[in-house]
């Protein structure tokens, strides 16, 4: 709900929730399946821009995610 509440807020921007998967960090005691390197792919991604027009939305590493 924030996302979409600053999606509509801030149309000059790009507002989107972004999840990198179950990456083998500290956070879970490195049990993830993904590296950080991998995990962090689309948060990079969306980090220097995206796809274009995009905003208000939801991602993971496959693409959009239905709310």
């Amino acid at each position: 709900m924030v996302t979409s509440q600053y999606a509509k807020a801030l149309p000059r921007f790009s507002v989107n929730v972004v999840d990198p998967g179950y990456t083998a960090t500290d956070l879970n005691d490195h049990r993830g399946y993904k590296s950080v390197a991998e995990g962090a792919r689309v948060v990079v991604q969306f980090a220097l821009g995206g796809p274009a027009g995009v905003s208000g939305a939801f991602w993971d590493d496959q693409g959009p995610v239905p709310w």
